[in-house]
């Protein structure tokens, strides 16, 4: 991927880029909406990812392009950056994290071409947007010589996806891609946020079943269940519901709307399903490691509600398939992918059973992906 973005900036641009970085998109392991309330979560790196390449330029002018939408927009190097709508709207990443960085103590970029590449699946959950952001937050600072410790390029593209991009989202996608390591999956402490590697056992392997469908009021559901999480934590009087306990949010079940009990429950529920992973997983007990992650979608799917019928028919098929440890849908919700945690005998036949089954039921074949580890961003 290195000597074919070279070779796609200099057909574009008429010269070789300075800098090239990478950044790995993520699956979200289990820790389901727990990242925004202050909780623990668990994800997986993988082996594809967003590439950047930049040069800078001396007219100040800005100029993007990205390979899967092909023309170069050109913008003048104001900042902070006007925001993009339509076609153009994916700069907004890249564009978010300019707009974030001086309040990092950072200088932005002056004029520069862009280029952004991916081997990445579209749609798939795999959080292409926060790979695109630390990939385009390590370039702009390689192009002008300054570093910046890792916590805080990580916590720089959140800002830039929440107030920029304008998705309330938490660490869990920038901090996967950014702490990243090959065989391990990464855990995060919100709160801190603090970040480690827990090992992978060797049995394991991950397959993605990517639906393409998506709820057309995702993003609307999506906030709506963060204002849900900031009520639900205000009728219990703690900052955030990680401080909450399952045995303080079932005492205080009175209180809540009956679906601002469910929400509740299923974030203090899931932030003890990520420790109990976390032990799980270091203990090599694929097959506990398994059954939690099954629980974790039956939690989404009953009382986060924020799975689909295609979904949970994906998890049903999964779950009662051989050699599958467990399955549950990966990232926000809404529609999107599954993921099956596996035994290395689970195989392309299975798979492609389970994607039959699925058509038959609804018309439409899900995209299948076996992916791996991969390590997290960094110039190359």
């Amino acid at each position: 991927m290195k000597d074919e973005i070279i070779s796609k900036f200099q057909a574009r641009y008429g010269r070789a880029p300075a800098v090239v970085a990478r950044a790995p998109g993520r699956i979200e392991f289990i820790g389901n909406h727990t990242d925004y309330n202050g909780g623990t979560v668990l994800g997986v790196p993988i082996d594809r990812g967003i590439w950047v390449a930049v040069a800078a330029r001396a007219d100040g002018r800005r100029q993007f392009c990205s390979e899967a939408r092909g023309a170069i927009k050109a913008l003048p190097a104001e900042d902070p950056p006007a925001k993009q709508r339509g076609a153009g709207s994916w700069m907004n990443y890249p564009l978010g994290v300019i707009a974030a960085l001086p309040e990092f103590g950072l200088r932005p970029p002056a004029g520069f071409d862009y280029l952004a590449l991916s081997d990445l699946p579209s749609g798939a959950g795999l959080s292409s947007s926060a790979a695109l952001e630390l990939a385009s937050a390590l370039a702009f600072l390689a192009l002008g010589g300054q570093t910046a410790p890792r916590e805080v390029v990580v916590q720089l593209c959140r800002r830039a996806e929440n107030h920029f991009v304008g998705v309330p989202c938490g660490i869990l996608d920038q901090g996967v891609s950014g702490f990243g390591q090959k065989d391990h999956l990464v855990f995060i402490d919100c709160r801190g946020p603090t970040f480690a590697a827990v090992p992978l056992p060797p049995a394991a392997r991950f397959w993605i079943f990517n639906t393409h469908m998506k709820h057309a009021l995702v993003d609307g559901l999506y906030a709506a269940r963060h204002r849900e999480c900031l009520e639900a934590a205000r009728l219990l009087g703690v900052p955030q519901l990680a401080d909450a306990t399952p045995a303080t949010v079932e005492t205080a079940r009175a209180k809540f709307p009956p679906e601002i009990f469910r929400r509740a429950k299923h974030v203090v529920d899931e932030i003890a399903r990520v420790e109990a992973t976390v032990a799980a997983l270091r203990a090599g007990d694929l097959a506990a490691v398994g059954h939690l992650l099954t629980a974790s979608h039956r939690s989404s799917q009953a009382l986060f509600e924020n799975s689909t019928p295609e979904l949970d028919f994906l998890v049903d098929q999964l779950a009662a398939a051989p050699h599958v440890y467990g399955a549950r849908l990966t990232g926000g919700g809404f529609g999107g992918a599954v993921m099956a945690l596996t035994s290395p005998a689970f195989s392309e036949g299975q798979a492609a059973a389970v994607a039959a089954a699925y058509a038959a039921k609804f018309g439409a074949r899900p995209d299948v992906l076996r992916a791996s580890t991969g390590d997290g961003a960094a110039l190359q």
